[in-house]
C-alpha cells in the first residue's frame, strides 16, 4: 500500500499521544512519526497562495467507455479517481507512512488492534450539496467489496465489515489483527448512495458520479474527450491537506489512438502537458524550435520513488513456461547493456529486484533474521538462493551474449528442447514458439533484438501491439502469453502484495497477478510482510520474499530510471518543492496553476 502504520501515533491539538477511549479527541493523523503537526497549513509541496483558474488540457491513450473506474467491466475515463473520489484519510508525497484526515476528522484505534472508528468532518458534502455520511461510507465499502473490481476483495480480505454507529461515525471491524488494516480503511474511496441508487453497480457507467471531490464532470463524448469543472462550493478547499491544491478552473482529458499520435498533438498545442517513458523519443523527438525558443519546457523531476519491477512476464498458465529451465533460458537472451547503449541513450539501470531503488531490495546471500526466515522452506528453494545473490544476466565482460546464449541452450535442452528441422521443438516435435502482446507500438524496437537472439535459439516470437481496450480485455482474462508488465511497490508493502503474487488471486480475472505465480512459500512470506509489527520485521520479509521471487524467474527484468521525464508548454507555475514520492502528472494536477498571462 501507498501509507503504513508501525508505531500508532494520534496527533490531538498540541499533545502527541494516544487518548484514552473515554476522553478521545480529534486524531488528525495516522502514522510512522508524522511529518506535519496538528492543525498545519498545508504540505510543503504546494503553494497555499496558488491562483485558481483557466483551462488545462491533458492526454490519455485508448479510448473510454464508463464513468465508474471501480468495476472490471469497460475503460474508465481518465481522472476520475483523482478528481472526484475522496477518502477518509489523505496521504502526504513527502512520507510513506502517514495519512491525514480528509472525510474524516478523527479516528479511533481499538486497544485490541481488532477494529478503528472513523467520525466525518461535520462540513463534508457532496457536489450536490448533501452531507457525507457514515452510511455513505458502508454503503461505498460493501459495493466495492461485493460488485466492484475483483482486487478490492484481496486488498479488504481481513476486514470483516462496517458498522455505522451513528450518522457520522463508522467502524471497520477485522478478522485478526494487521498493523496496517486501519490505514487500508482510509483509502476507501466514497461516493453518495444516490449515485448507484436502487440499481447494479456495474450499470452505473454512462451516470456521473455523486462524489465529494474538488472537481465535477461538466461535458464528455465517450472516447473522444472529458472535461472536469472544479466545484467552486468545494467543501475541503480550506483543510492543510488541500489548501493551494486543485487550482485549475477545467481540465479536460483528450483520448489519442496511441503514443506517438498524442506526442505529435502535444507538440501542436493541442495538450498542455506529457510525461514521456520511451527513452529514444525523449532523446530525439523532444526538440525543434519550440523547445529552443522557450515555448515548451524540457525537463526531469527527481525523485525517490520505489521503482519495483517491470519485464517481459511470463504467464505461468501457459505449459511453455511452466518450466524454470525455460524462464531462465530466456531471460539469458536478453542483451540489457545493448539495448541501454544502442535503444536507450544509457538512461536506465537494470532491475535487479521487485522492490528496485529502495532499502527493500534483498542484497547478498540472506544472514540473521532473513535467514532464519527461509530456513523452514529450504527444501522448497533453489539451493543457490542461500549461497549466492541473484543477479540478472549481464553482457558486460567478463561475460557476453555469446556465452549466455550457450547457457541458455543448455537449459533448454535440460527441459526437453532441442534443435531439429529448422526450429527449437519438444519431444513431440511442437516448434518453441510464442507471442508478446505490446500496446505501446514503441516497445517494439525493444522487442525485436530479444526476438532476434531468441532466434538463434530456435525459438520464434511473435510481436504486435494492440488496440488499449483490447489489450485490458486480454490482460484481465490472462489470455496471452507474454506481455511487459511493471509491478510498481510502494515505500511501504503490504495487503496489495495479495494481489500481484498471492496464490488466491492467480485464478480470479482482473488481478494483477497476470504471472499466474502460485507458490506456497511467497504465500506465507507475503502474510510475513502483511503482519509484520515494525519496520525491520517488514523489511526483513520484504528481502526474503523479493529473493524468492527473482530465483522464481517469473520475468525478463527490464530497467528504471530515477527520475520523471516531463515536457509543458511554458504557461505553467509550479511549487519550489518537489515532494519524495509521487506520480509526476498526479502531482502536476493536484498542485500546478497558470502563470497570470495564461489565466
Amino acid at each position: 500500500m501507498i501509507v503504513r502504520i508501525f508505531r500508532y501515533a494520534l496527533l490531538v491539538g498540541a499533545l502527541c499521544g494516544a487518548p484514552s477511549a473515554a476522553s478521545a479527541a480529534p486524531a488528525q493523523a495516522l502514522g510512522y512519526e508524522p511529518a506535519y503537526a496538528p492543525g498545519f497549513a498545508h504540505f510543503n509541496y504546494v503553494n497555499p497562495a496558488a491562483p485558481k483558474g483557466g483551462s488545462v488540457n491533458l492526454s490519455a491513450v485508448g479510448s473510454f467507455d464508463s464513468l465508474n473506474p471501480y468495476t472490471l467491466k469497460g475503460q474508465a475515463a481518465a481522472g476520475l479517481d483523482a478528481l472526484m473520489f475522496e477518502t477518509l484519510m489523505a496521504s502526504s508525497m513527502d512520507e510513506p507512512f502517514s495519512q491525514y484526515g480528509l472525510l474524516a476528522e478523527d479516528v479511533q484505534l481499538a486497544p485490541d488492534g481488532l477494529s478503528v472508528t472513523y467520525r466525518l468532518n461535520r462540513q463534508a458534502r457532496f457536489s450536490d450539496g448533501s452531507p457525507v455520511t457514515a452510511g455513505d461510507v458502508k454503503f461505498s465499502f460493501d459495493t466495492l467489496r461485493e460488485k466492484g473490481h475483483p482486487r478490492y476483495r484481496f486488498y479488504w480480505a481481513d476486514i470483516t465489515g462496517a458498522v455505522v454507529v451513528d450518522a457520522r461515525t463508522v467502524r471497520f471491524e477485522f478478522v485478526r489483527v494487521n498493523p496496517e488494516l486501519h490505514m487500508i480503511v482510509g483509502q476507501v474511496p466514497v461516493f453518495s448512495r444516490a449515485w448507484v441508487g436502487g440499481g447494479e453497480f456495474d450499470k452505473t457507467a454512462l451516470t456521473p458520479p455523486l462524489t465529494s471531490g474538488p472537481y465535477r464532470i461538466e461535458r464528455y463524448e465517450l472516447g473522444k474527450y472529458i472535461t472536469y469543472v472544479r466545484n467552486p462550493d468545494y467543501w475541503a478547499r480550506d483543510l492543510g491537506v488541500r489548501r493551494g491544491m486543485y487550482n485549475f478552473e477545467r481540465i479536460t482529458f483528450k483520448f489519442y489512438r496511441d503514443f506517438t499520435v498524442a506526442l505529435e498533438g502535444f507538440k501542436a498545442g493541442e495538450f498542455d502537458f506529457i510525461v514521456e517513458y520511451n527513452s529514444k523519443v525523449w532523446a530525439r523527438d523532444y526538440g525543434g524550435a519550440k523547445f529552443r525558443d522557450g515555448r515548451i519546457v524540457k525537463t526531469e523531476l527527481a525523485h525517490h520513488n520505489n521503482a519495483g519491477m517491470q519485464g517481459f512476464v511470463f504467464n505461468l498458465r501457459r505449459p511453455l513456461f511452466q518450466d524454470i529451465r525455460v524462464r531462465r533460458a530466456l531471460s539469458l537472451a536478453l542483451d540489457f547493456e545493448w539495448s541501454n547503449r544502442n535503444l536507450f541513450y544509457n538512461q536506465y539501470q537494470r532491475c535487479d529486484s521487485y522492490f528496485s531503488n529502495s532499502e527493500l531490495a534483498a542484497r547478498g546471500v540472506p544472514q540473521g533474521e532473513e535467514l532464519a526466515l527461509l530456513e523452514p522452506f529450504r527444501a522448497q528453494l533453489p539451493p543457490q538462493l542461500f549461497t549466492r545473490p541473484w543477479l540478472p544476466p549481464s553482457t558486460d565482460a567478463p561475460h557476453s551474449l555469446r556465452e549466455n546464449l550457450y547457457q541458455a541452450r543448455a537449459l533448454l535442452q535440460q527441459a526437453g528442447w532441442n534443435y531439429r528441422d529448422g526450429a527449437l521443438r519438444n519431444e513431440r516435435g511442437e516448434p518453441f514458439r510464442f507471442e508478446i502482446m505490446l500496446v505501446q507500438k514503441g516497445f517494439e524496437r525493444i522487442v525485436a533484438p530479444l526476438a532476434r537472439n531468441l532466434e538463434k535459439l530456435g525459438i520464434t516470437v511473435d510481436y504486435r501491439t494492440v488496440d488499449p481496450a483490447l489489450y485490458q480485455r486480454r490482460t484481465d482474462t490472462f489470455d496471452f502469453d507474454m506481455i511487459v508488465e511493471g509491478f510498481g511497490q510502494s515505500q511501504s508493502p503490504g495487503n496489495e502484495l495479495m494481489d500481484m503474487f498471492h496464490s488466491s488471486s492467480a485464478g480470479q480475472e482482473g488481478t494483477r497477478n497476470v504471472i499466474g505465480i502460485k507458490d506456497p512459500v511467497v504465500d506465507a512470506l507475503i502474510e510475513k510482510v502483511i503482519y509484520a509489527q515494525d519496520r525491520q520485521t517488514l523489511v526483513t520479509a520484504v528481502h526474503a520474499l523479493d529473493r524468492v521471487l527473482l530465483w522464481g524467474d517469473y520475468l525478463i527484468p527490464h530497467w528504471y530510471i530515477g527520475t520523471h521525464r516531463v515536457a509543458y508548454w511554458n504557461r505553467f507555475d509550479r511549487p519550489a518543492t518537489l515532494p519524495l514520492y509521487y506520480s509526476a502528472a498526479d502531482w502536476m494536477l493536484a498542485t500546478w496553476w497558470f502563470g497570470e498571462d495564461a489565466r
